[in-house]
């Protein structure tokens, strides 16, 4: 089994509220307490004249219901020209924790509607099945201390769409639930070969989802040797040895095939920096590394569940351990890609890149047999993608035939509708510059001697990087097989120690390319 417990669900409550199944009820809302819905509107009402704080933070009240209380769960005032459904978002797990709190072992969500966001009922209950979430240390270490519930109720104000919001829902929660077992399992739990163990679980016989594990020293230095490059400290302990997991979907009728979407997703499953040793404190938390490959693999578990006939997935899961010794990488070393660039090695903490580049020079390779590829790397791999855009936010930028589709506004525009936001940059090129050859040995510079953080325009050059190493700088507009490639930094969205990891970007991915909405 994959889950120790059984993941979140969402059921459909009774209409009249008068199920004895839920012994509380979440109510989220944006209107003032005085406006409620009958039998909520009479005691917040109430409640309100003694709380001037009721509509900001909420409260617990009873209520003539089987149910017998309520947790009122606001958004607050919302700025139409600021705020966003993540407003929903947010309300709904505060309120879910605020239940907990009080010991409700069955919550079931009202949910309102919203005209100003088209997906408010989808939002409302992702944000409740995130406060929901229990991590796997807890499920396989210490189940007694689950104490979560493992089913939702749902109620939503407009009925039409309550079969759509809970199946998509369930779907995307079903794949954030993955992103979250492997991005937040600590570095042994989720070292390479545990991740192997647990994607094959996730996708077993009959997911749909074809599984290809590529591992081994020699064959990664001859197929994937940047790849091997980052993996050489840790090949030498049998536990830390890397692996690159394939992931493939393809629906039955390839005929009905219209886009290819290729995923490389770093898998970094602790980072000491290598020979450039993280000092100072600032290694802690670096198991998080691995969350770009967790939310590819989150995304191919939205697509196991709702198989989109339009659409062919490939998936790269880079799972390597940055370690440090006798055998590691170093800086100066000039490594061959498996493209044939020479690149030059600045420093051993930039290994994100080095770790992805083969494996998309793999993908390139694949594409042009596919409909319209589009490839992609995901990662969190600069600490400047949080400087540049805050916590919360991802970044995506496009190589120009990407960018002359529209892919970085139209994923922009999907991940607004679900509350899980994108922000541009843009691919220049003085970011191409940064990485061209500075001696007559290599190619490729991989990266300056300064961290991101103090380097300008220190996001975007790695996706210049990945570009260049790759060879994809070859398939630009100009080329006679232009193939459209984004770089998504997702360092400020993924979720850093002590929260668990977010999950993004998948509900952006997955309203940008599968759903229907």
């Amino acid at each position: 089994m994959l889950f120790t417990v059984s993941k979140p669900s969402v059921a459909k409550a009774e209409e009249n509220l008068q199920s004895t199944e839920y012994d509380g009820v979440v109510l989220v809302s944006h209107l003032p307490p005085g406006q409620q819905p009958a039998p909520f509107g009479s005691i917040l009402a109430e409640a309100s004249k003694i709380d001037e704080s009721l509509a900001s933070v909420g409260g617990v009240f009873g209520v003539n219901l089987p149910s017998k209380r309520f947790i009122y769960a606001p958004t607050g005032p919302i700025c139409p020209d600021y705020d966003d459904v993540r407003s929903f978002a947010d309300a709904a797990k505060k309120g879910i924790c605020r239940a907990l709190k009080a010991g409700v072992k069955c919550p079931l969500l009202i949910v309102p509607s919203y005209d100003k966001f088209k997906q408010v009922e989808l939002v409302t209950v992702l944000g409740a099945l995130e406060a929901l979430y229990v991590p796997i240390m807890v499920r396989e270490d210490a189940p007694k201390k689950v104490v979560k519930p493992v089913k939702l109720g749902v109620w939503l104000e407009d009925k039409s769409r309550t079969n759509t919001a809970v199946t998509l829902a369930n779907a995307i929660e079903a794949g954030r639930f993955v992103a979250r077992d492997i991005g937040g399992g600590d570095p042994e739990r989720m070292a390479p070969p545990q991740v192997e163990n647990y994607v094959l679980n996730a996708f077993g016989n009959g997911s749909g989802i074809k599984v290809e594990v590529l591992k081994g020293t020699e064959f990664f230095e001859k197929e994937y040797p940047l790849f091997a490059a980052v993996n050489r400290a840790a090949s030498v302990i049998e536990r830390h040895q890397g692996r690159i997991i394939f992931l493939t979907y393809e629906p039955q009728d390839r005929k009905n095939v219209k886009d290819t979407l290729m995923f490389v997703g770093k898998g970094v499953t602790y980072d000491t920096g290598g020979a450039d040793i993280k000092a100072g404190g600032v290694m802690a938390g670096m198991s998080r590394d691995k969350c770009g490959a967790a939310a590819v693999a989150g995304f191919m578990k939205v697509v196991e569940e709702l198989k989109p006939q339009h659409v062919k997935v490939v998936a790269a899961l880079c799972m390597v351990r940055n370690s440090v010794g006798e055998n590691c990488y170093v800086s100066d070393e000039v490594v061959t890609a498996r493209s044939g660039a020479r690149i030059r090695v600045g420093n051993t903490d930039a290994e994100g890149r080095m770790a992805m580049a083969d494996a998309l020079c793999r993908m390139k390779e694949l594409a042009s047999g596919n409909p319209n590829p589009r490839l992609f790397t995901v990662a969190t791999l600069t600490g400047h993608a949080v400087l540049a855009v805050g916590e919360g936010y991802s970044i995506v930028q496009d190589n120009g035939p990407a960018r002359d589709e529209g892919n970085a506004r139209k994923l922009q525009d999907a991940g607004a509708v679900v509350g899980d936001p994108f922000e541009i940059s843009t691919m220049r090129r003085e970011d191409l510059a940064f990485h061209r050859a500075q001696s007559e040995g290599d190619d490729l510079l991989q990266c300056n001697n300064a961290p991101s953080s103090r380097t300008k325009r220190g996001h975007q050059t790695p996706g210049a990087f990945l570009l260049l190493a790759s060879g994809l700088e070859k398939h630009g507009l100009s080329s006679d097989l232009p193939l459209k490639y984004s770089h998504l930094d997702i360092a400020g969205s993924a979720g850093d120690l002590p929260a668990e990891p977010t999950g993004a970007p998948i509900a952006a991915l997955a309203a940008r390319f599968v759903l229907t909405l």
